[in-house]
This record gives structure tokens, C-alpha cells and sequence, in this order.
């Protein structure tokens, strides 16, 4: 006879594979503030009758303390609980619960309601099949309905719930619900979002959450939490599409088995299958695709597999494998939406890390083509961009990558800029489509090389980038360094700050944005005179690191000289030759380095020049320091 104890384990082994074999529901709570989230989904936790261990344990702790037995949750206390949370701010970074039906996991993330948590929103919504939209039915459609509708449709979720809440507040009036329904399409239609669900409800009451009210028998669609238990995944759509496997790792562990490693973005592969390595192009078949438990004759979207070519052929992480029939587009410039979840403003033509599934590449934004008002959907125009904002973009990348547009596939249409120096997400954008130039523009092959030009001039070519403040002495060293260099017989040119701006930068100003375009100009120009063989000399305030880095990886490695001016602030001020400090002090002169702009000094730099010594003594040493 079976003890006891094993057979409470069989039972449990029993339980969580048949939860393990549930389909998963990723969905969003969003609306204004006040319009019950915290309310519904207390609902649906207390209803659904199911909660991971760690929520369970604690409730059914406090449950004991005012009463309640069998491990039933007292509904009131669950609400407050959520409510307390979201005093104390936790909700701010997005909260998400876990609970379980007989039919369905979910996975809800409860989305601050405030225009200032844009970016949590964005990042709870990122993942979410489905999103519940609450309206609140004595107030009815509201800016922050519209805006977080903008954003639910923004980031590409499909299905949408508008839970009428409050409704007992209202007396059920089928007019009142009508009304808002009426509204909410009206608004619904004119930004994209075809079809959703309107489902009266009380949140406090329970009332057609988990089963019909009685208070609405005009109500006859579907009640909340079966919808949710039912309404069809992403998965299954994305299982029709052709083959998209972004490869996330290349494992080689003998020299018989070559496999390449993701998790399926869309559609189906077989062995046999033909398919296409993206951006290469380069063709083959699927060998075999290998999984935990062994090979498998068949591998759909959502299951991470490894498979095995056919051939040898170049698939490197960050390629994607795909149906070779169909294959996705590869290009290196777009048209984009942007959010952005940075402190410090997107500046055009300033350095980023670009990550597209298992991807990383080099990306700039080459122009904010206009700024998105998501309280009005009003288009505005913009030179950069703040927390929070949203506009559509340009992005030019330094290579081509695989892609689809994000109606298509999140996987490939997907992205975050990455800042270069702190690691930290910058922003996180949505691809339209490759630009027309992306196609009609390719590199030209040239026979003679920037080898066989730097050897027609015996010397090798240089980029010394001075940088400093305003009257620093970047101008006169750098001059007194190209007297001696061109003195010895060799080919040398100088870029001027002020001399640039009267000719190829006259359009730009002193902002931000100007300032990172100035540089990004420059730096361009400076590496095609690198590549014709010459030693080009920069002088340039040039005051953020971003831009100087920049500069450095437009040329090759051992060509760029960082020479950091080292003068201060007050010594600059002093010699003040133009009158600039004056005006900047009198507030005649706005974004003054120094004064009412920062100055991001070099940390590396390879040169540092500090006061004490004349113009030709300094270029002396710089000259003997570098070897030209």
C-alpha cells in the first residue's frame, strides 16, 4: 500500500505538469490613475483561485489575522495590499503578477498611470499579448485613456480589452456604457486600433470578472477572465509565418557538430528545410535541429532549438536564419519610432549602440523627422529629444543587419540604443521600413588605397584632434605643429573650429544638437583626409566625449591622437581674446562652453598640454610624443 506521503507527491508532480503544459498569457493593466488597476487585478487573483507560492504564502499569512480560513484570501485585504504598493511607488518600475487558472498561466504587469512613467509602460507593454484598458464610467474616455491606447498600439499588442470599471457607480446604465463605447471608437479608429472587446465590469463587486453579474442582464459579450482564459496568443500567429530564427549563440564543441543556437521568432522548420543566412544571403539546409531531450523533427515559434547545416558556411551570432524562400530584408538605415528612457536628451548625429535581437552595431540618429504629442497624436517639431518623449526617426547603422517591420515581427523590428559609455539603455524604437538609400547607395571599389597614398607621401597618416576650452590654446599649438611638421617635409592640413563654421558648418548654432553635428561633420571630413594620406589636425572645443570618441573610431586603429589642452577654466577666461567669456558672463551669449555648457574633459587623452610652456615648446613635445 502506497504511503500516504507519495501519493500527496504524485498528486503534486501530477499538478505542475499539467501547469507546466498550460499556455502563458502576457497581458497589461493601463488606464488613468484612479480607474481601478490595482482594483482588477486584485479581482482576478482573488477569482482565479490560484497564486504562485510566494504571494500565497504571504496572503494567506495576513488572512489569518483577520479571520478568514481555508486559505481563502480576504478580497479587501489583497486590494489594499496592491493599493499600499503603489503608495510607495513600486508600481513606478511596473509590478507584475503571476496567477493560474485550470486553462491558463498569466503573467499581468500593472503600468504606472502617470505621463511621467512613459518609459515603464513602454517597458511592461514590450512583451504583452493583450492589454486591458480601464476606463473609469463616471469620467469616460480621458487623455491618459488615449495616450496609453496610443502607446498600446505603438508598441504592436493586437488585442485590446476596454474594462468599463465602476459601473455599480453608474447603476449599470446600458446608456452610459454605450456612450463610452461609442466614444472610445471613435478615438480607437483614428489611430489604428481595428477591433477590441468592451466589457462592462466591477472591479470592487466582481461582477462579469470571473462570471456574469446580475446588475447588467442587458450585457450579453464575453465576461472577463474566461476571455482571457481563451482569446488566441501571438504564438499561434507567429507559428504560420516563414522561418525567423535570430542566432543567439554558435556551439562548437567538437569538430563534428556545428550548431547554431536561438529561440524561433516566427514560423516552422523541418530538417530538410532551405533556408538563408540574413545579412549574408549565403544558402543551405537544415541538418538537424537539436533540443534538450534530442533531436526533434519539428521546431515551431516560441521553442529555443539548435540547428545544424548542411554546409559550412559563414552564421555568426546576431545573423538570422530564415526560410529561403522568404527571407527577411537587410539594410542599414531606417525609418523608426523612437521612445526615449534616457536623462541626458537624444542628440542627432550622436554615437549609440544599437541591439536588434542578438545583435549589436554602431547607430546614429541622422534626423528627428517630428516629435509625437501622445495626449494630442499632434506632430511637432524637434531638434532633440527629452525622458520620455516619442518621436519618428532616421537611424543609419555602421553595417547591415536582418529585419522586418514591428507589425511583423517584434524579434526583428525590435530595438534599444545603448549609450557607448555607460552601458545604459538610452531608448527603445520600432522599425517601419529600410529607407530608399539603404538600396540605391553602395560602396564603390577603389584600386588605389590609403596604403599606397600614405606611401606616395612617405609618412603615415594622422588625425591629432585638439581639444580644450575656449581660448585654451588649441588654435595657436596646433598651427605652431603644422609649421614643424610641414617644415620637415611633410603633408599636413588644419581643421579650425572658426574657420569650418564660416564655410562647411555656417548653418549650425551653439545648441547641443549643433554642436554634435559640428563635430560629426568634422570628424568625417578629417578621416577622408586621413584616407588620402595626410596628417589632419582638428582644432575643436569638441566638448563631449561621445563626439570625440566618435571621431576616433571613424578612422583606423593607431591614426587618432586625442591632445587634451589642459588649460582652466580661469586662466581661459582670463586671456578671454574674442570677448566671448564677457558676453557668456552678461548672458549675450547662450550654450558657452564653460559657462552655461559643460565641458566633458578627455580621460585617456594622448597628449595633455598644460600651461607653463610656449606654443612651439608644446608642439615640440607633441611631435616627439607621437613619433611624426
Amino acid at each position: 500500500m502506497a504511503h500516504v506521503s507519495d501519493l500527496i507527491a504524485s498528486d503534486i508532480e501530477s499538478y505542475l505538469r499539467k501547469h507546466e503544459e498550460k499556455s502563458l498569457l502576457r497581458f497589461i493593466t493601463c488606464g488613468s490613475v484612479d480607474d481601478g488597476k490595482s482594483t482588477l487585478i486584485g479581482r482576478l487573483l482573488y477569482d482565479s483561485k490560484m497564486i504562485f507560492e510566494d504571494q500565497l504564502a504571504a496572503l494567506e499569512a495576513d488572512s489569518k489575522k483577520v479571520g478568514t480560513q481555508g486559505g481563502n484570501i480576504d478580497f479587501a485585504l489583497l486590494v489594499d495590499g496592491l493599493s499600499a504598493e503603489r503608495e510607495q511607488g513600486i508600481t513606478i518600475d511596473v509590478a507584475y503578477r503571476f496567477f493560474s487558472t485550470d486553462k491558463r498561466k498569466f503573467i499581468v504587469a500593472d503600468t504606472p498611470g502617470h505621463e511621467q512613467y512613459t518609459r515603464n509602460m513602454i517597458t511592461g507593454a514590450s512583451t504583452a499579448d493583450l492589454a486591458v484598458i480601464l476606463i473609469d464610467a463616471r469620467k469616460g474616455v480621458l487623455t491618459q485613456t488615449r495616450r496609453h491606447s496610443f502607446l498600446v498600439k505603438l508598441v504592436g499588442i493586437r488585442r485590446v480589452v476596454l474594462a468599463v470599471n465602476k459601473m455599480d457607480l453608474v447603476d449599470w446604465s446600458q446608456e452610459r456604457f454605450d456612450e463610452i463605447v461609442a466614444d472610445y471608437t471613435a478615438f480607437a479608429t483614428s489611430i489604428g486600433i481595428s477591433e477590441f472587446v468592451a466589457i462592462p465590469i466591477s472591479g470592487l463587486q466582481g461582477d462579469n470578472i470571473a462570471a456574469k453579474g446580475q446588475a447588467s442582464p442587458w450585457y450579453h459579450g464575453p465576461i472577463l477572465l474566461p476571455y482571457l482564459e481563451t482569446v488566441e496568443l501571438d504564438a499561434d500567429r507567429l507559428q504560420a509565418g516563414p522561418l525567423r530564427l535570430p542566432v543567439q549563440w554558435v556551439s562548437r564543441p567538437n569538430l563534428d557538430f556545428r550548431g547554431f543556437a536561438g529561440q524561433i521568432a516566427r514560423g516552422t522548420v523541418r530538417p530538410g528545410d532551405a533556408v538563408r543566412v540574413l545579412p549574408s544571403g549565403r544558402t543551405s539546409t537544415v541538418a538537424r535541429i537539436v533540443a534538450f531531450d534530442g533531436d526533434l523533427n519539428e521546431a515551431v515559434a516560441g521553442q529555443s532549438v539548435t540547428l545544424t547545416l548542411s554546409d559550412e558556411i559563414d552564421c555568426s551570432r546576431g545573423d538570422v536564419i530564415a526560410a529561403a524562400a522568404d527571407p527577411p530584408e537587410a539594410a542599414d538605415q531606417f525609418e523608426t519610432t523612437l521612445v526615449w528612457m534616457a536623462d541626458e536628451p537624444l542628440l542627432p548625429g550622436r554615437p549609440y549602440w544599437l541591439k536588434i535581437g542578438a545583435k549589436t552595431v554602431g547607430a546614429s540618429v541622422t534626423e528627428i523627422k517630428h516629435k509625437i504629442n501622445v495626449n494630442t497624436l499632434e506632430h511637432l517639431a524637434a531638434k532633440d529629444l527629452a525622458l520620455n518623449e516619442i518621436a519618428v526617426v532616421n537611424i543609419s547603422l555602421d553595417q547591415a543587419v536582418a529585419f522586418e517591420a514591428y507589425e511583423a515581427s517584434a524579434d526583428l523590428g525590435g530595438f534599444i540604443l545603448i549609450d557607448r559609455i555607460s552601458n545604459a539603455t538610452a531608448g527603445a524604437g520600432m522599425i517601419h521600413f529600410a529607407l530608399r538609400r539603404a538600396h540605391n547607395i553602395h560602396r564603390q571599389a577603389l584600386d588605389v588605397t590609403p596604403q599606397s597614398r600614405a606611401a606616395a607621401k612617405g609618412q603615415k597618416p594622422a588625425v591629432l584632434w585638439f581639444t580644450g576650452l575656449s581660448g585654451a590654446g588649441k588654435s595657436t599649438i596646433a598651427n605652431a605643429v603644422e609649421r614643424q611638421l610641414h617644415a620637415a617635409g611633410k603633408h599636413t592640413y588644419i581643421l579650425d573650429g572658426d574657420n569650418v563654421r564660416h564655410g562647411l558648418n555656417r548653418d549650425l548654432g551653439f545648441t547641443d544638437a549643433d554642436r554634435v553635428e559640428n563635430i560629426r561633420r568634422v570628424a568625417e571630413v578629417a578621416a577622408l583626409m586621413a584616407d588620402a594620406g595626410l596628417i589632419v589636425l582638428v582644432s575643436f572645443i569638441s566638448p563631449f566625449r561621445a563626439e570625440r570618441r566618435m571621431a576616433r573610431e571613424r578612422v583606423p586603429d593607431g591614426q587618432f591622437f586625442e591632445i587634451f589642452v589642459d588649460t582652466p577654466l580661469e586662466v581661459a577666461e582670463a586671456r578671454d581674446v574674442k570677448g566671448l567669456y564677457k558676453k557668456a558672463r552678461a548672458g549675450e551669449l547662450k550654450h558657452f562652453t564653460g559657462i552655461d555648457s559643460p565641458y566633458e574633459a578627455p580621460e585617456n587623452a594622448e597628449v595633455r598640454i598644460v600651461p607653463g610652456q610656449s606654443a612651439d615648446e608644446a608642439a615640440a613635445e607633441i611631435i616627439k610624443r607621437l613619433g611624426l
